[in-house]
């Protein structure tokens, strides 16, 4: 019975090892960002997908600590500083007030949380609102975007930035 469950598993695991979801499999890829901590370490990875007029962000992280962590997309692709404010307020072109809970809003860059595991791991995917016509000259404008982990998680309401705390880490998205 062994014999047949180790191959089975060794099987599966490589089957599904670096898989990509049939929306990934069929969409364009039109940015990266390598998001990195505070000390300059590789935290993950968040990837903007193009198909049928949307855009969809999938953020992959590793490394930072367990708990509800917001995630969002702010308005100049800098993490120059070493708390990440070069990156600027939230991405908002619309004029709105923060968070999907708000009557008056949301930002094109509020995101929903990500659940980090105690092994520090964590993913979020969603689609930006807007059409990729109206959202891709949003995120790469001459001073790009940037997606910021705060340390906490977001309120969906208060705003401009959900309460969500600290940033914590930071990348800056370029475009494929």
């Amino acid at each position: 019975m062994h014999r047949k469950l180790i191959p089975f598993a060794a099987i599966a695991t490589i089957a599904t090892a670096g898989c990509a979801t049939v929306y990934e499999d069929n969409a364009d890829v039109i940015g990266t960002a390598t998001i990195v901590d505070r000390a300059g370490s590789d935290v993950g990875t968040a990837t903007l997908y193009s198909l049928a007029g949307e855009v969809t962000i999938s953020v992959a992280l590793d490394g930072l600590s367990s708990g509800t962590h917001a995630v969002h997309l702010h308005m100049t692709g800098d993490c120059s500083a070493s708390d990440f404010t070069s990156a600027g307020g939230h991405l908002n072109p619309m004029g709105n007030q923060h968070g999907r809970l708000n009557p008056q809003g949301a930002h094109l860059g509020d995101l929903p949380n990500a659940e980090v595991s105690s092994d520090g791991v964590g993913t979020v995917s969603t689609i930006l609102r807007g059409t990729s016509a109206t959202v891709i000259p949003q995120i790469f404008d001459a001073d790009g975007t940037a997606i910021v982990v705060h340390e906490g998680a977001d309120d969906y309401r208060s705003d401009p930035a959900g309460a969500a705390g600290s940033r914590v880490a930071c990348g800056v998205f370029s475009r494929s």
